[in-house]
């Protein structure tokens, strides 16, 4: 964000985007370790889509992260998205083929995800205004056109 566009963003918004952009970023920086250094991986032996998708966060997360570095409304739909599909792969991965009982630091991070998730999707329509730019280039959150 631009020094003149920060100037008349909300302190919470910045706060908000802030903690997300850190939430990619330590999520890119797990999904990296976890797939140079196998033994930092799951434990549990997964399918060949799972581990897939989770190797593909390497990349998503970082971009979610950039884009909302940048402002880019497309950052919170990536966000939403990658924390979506991530908590539902984590679900999938600790209840359904973790044959473990109780609470497991994987179902715990599970639980964390899925909290992210649905407070990013719920902070959307607060946000979105935020991050859309006028024609102008103000700086001004979007206000749609009144209809006479």
């Amino acid at each position: 964000m631009s020094a003149g566009r920060r100037g008349c963003t909300p302190l919470a918004v910045r706060c908000v985007v802030a903690v997300a952009v850190l939430v990619f970023a330590y999520g890119s920086a797990v999904h990296i370790v976890q797939l140079l250094i196998p033994q930092f991986g799951p434990q549990l032996a997964l399918p060949g889509w799972l581990t897939v998708y989770f190797a593909s966060l390497t990349l998503w997360d970082p971009l979610a992260a950039l884009l909302l570095v940048a402002r880019r409304v497309e950052g919170l739909a990536l966000g939403c998205v990658v924390l979506v599909t991530d908590a539902a792969a984590n679900w999938y991965a600790n209840y359904v083929l973790d044959p473990a009982g109780g609470v497991t630091p994987g179902r715990v991070g599970q639980a964390v995800i899925t909290a992210l998730a649905l407070a990013l999707v719920a902070l959307i329509p607060w946000l979105a205004p935020w991050f859309a730019r006028s024609a102008r280039g103000s700086g001004q959150p979007f206000q749609a056109p009144r209809r006479s």
